[in-house]
């Protein structure tokens, strides 16, 4: 049985994006090894049949110390496990994991950046620093005939030295949605027309530019609502604090729900989609609520618009365009017909590019290339 070690940071972020595609790598017949921080999930990653390495550390700190012991544990691992591919998720497991992998001799490497995040939309002197030692180590010390590149939209790839047209670099449709768990539903009855933001309480994912959008579309004459689902994270500098979400939430047609474990019974009472993103690799929620057949409103960014084509799964506007997006508001809020073409669009791309199936026919011919390799 061939074996595969994944290094993520987090159990719970693993646990929401990747345990449909590591499914259906075990089922393949995959001996699925998953190295992350283990707080509340690890036991949820064992009965889905893997075994789970407890990693430490804040994938915020980027202090040599801390580095130093990150990768020191993984080289560990990477030894113990003699895995046949190593696959490291996220940009801090693609530089740590990839380095630990390389200085183990790990057989085979697949490095997706699922996403650029903070580093590549702040850009102060120690931004521009990080961006450039991260493009150093993953586009050149990491790339070789062992090493294999997966990105999730195009934009990303040039951010890291290489193109997407590269023969070691494959584009994938994210970890991939199981279609059964969000199957399209018929709109709930309005109005007031319910607008969701599903997304981690961050201020790059333009949480303040929703209200804000939501509070001059209503100035507008538009019936609508702004519903908040999320909590904060406390291990990202650019977290709201709850207080922020509070006040937020004291204002009319907003409301801030907190963490939900059912973002399927979210876009089944919801008519709207939104996220005003800064950046994203691909956005798992925009992805769920195509699934379900839900128009969405987005930035016109890296990520969104993989999953939104503007005019026809939904409204693209530019980023930080507050007007624009409450002039898309107020447009679907006020054409049913609309938000019925577009959400029927958004089901329809989903189905070719973003389930699991379509994901794995991806992952699956690489991994099978690498193993033969």
């Amino acid at each position: 049985m061939p074996k595969i070690l994944y290094f993520v940071t987090e159990d719970w972020w693993f646990c929401q994006h990747f345990l449909p595609m590591t499914r259906a790598v075990r089922a393949a017949g995959f001996d699925v090894v998953v190295a992350t921080r283990v707080r509340r999930h690890g036991e949820r990653i064992v009965a889905e049949g893997h075994r789970v390495i407890g990693l430490e550390g804040e994938r915020g700190s980027f202090g040599p110390v801390e580095i130093a012991r990150s990768m020191a544990r993984m080289v560990k691992i990477v030894r113990a496990e003699q895995p046949d591919i190593v696959h490291c998720i996220a940009l801090r497991m693609a530089v740590l994991g990839g380095l630990a992998a390389r200085f183990a001799g790990a057989k085979a490497l697949v490095l997706a950046p699922t996403g650029l995040g903070h580093l590549w939309i702040a850009n102060g002197p120690k931004e521009r620093l990080g961006r450039r030692a991260a493009a150093f180590v993953i586009g050149r010390w990491l790339r070789g005939p062992r090493t294999h590149y997966l990105f999730e939209n195009p934009d990303d790839p040039p951010a890291l030295w290489l193109a997407a047209a590269d023969r070691d670099v494959t584009l994938v449709g994210g970890p991939g949605v199981d279609p059964k768990a969000f199957p399209p539903q018929p709109e709930p009855p309005g109005p007031p027309i319910r607008v969701a933001v599903v997304a981690r309480m961050i201020k790059p994912k333009g949480i303040a530019e929703s209200v804000a959008a939501v509070r001059r579309a209503r100035a507008l004459g538009a019936p609508v609502e702004l519903h908040l689902f999320g909590e904060p994270d406390r291990s990202n500098r650019t977290s709201l604090s709850e207080a922020d979400l509070r006040a937020f939430a004291a204002e009319a047609g907003v409301a801030w729900h907190g963490p939900t474990t059912d973002v399927a019974g979210v876009w089944r009472e919801h008519h709207v989609a939104m996220l005003l993103s800064h950046r994203e690799g691909l956005p798992r929620a925009l992805v769920e609520a195509a699934a379900s057949g839900r128009p969405i409103i987005a930035t016109d960014v890296a990520g969104c618009r993989e999953v939104v084509r503007n005019g026809v799964e939904g409204v693209l506007v530019p980023l930080g365009d507050v007007d624009a997006a409450a002039r898309a508001l107020a447009r679907l809020a006020g054409d049913a017909a609309l938000r019925a073409r577009m959400g029927s669009a958004a089901r329809a791309r989903f189905a070719v590019r973003f389930t699991v199936d379509a994901v794995m026919d991806v992952v699956g011919e690489l991994y099978g290339r690498l193993l033969r390799a």
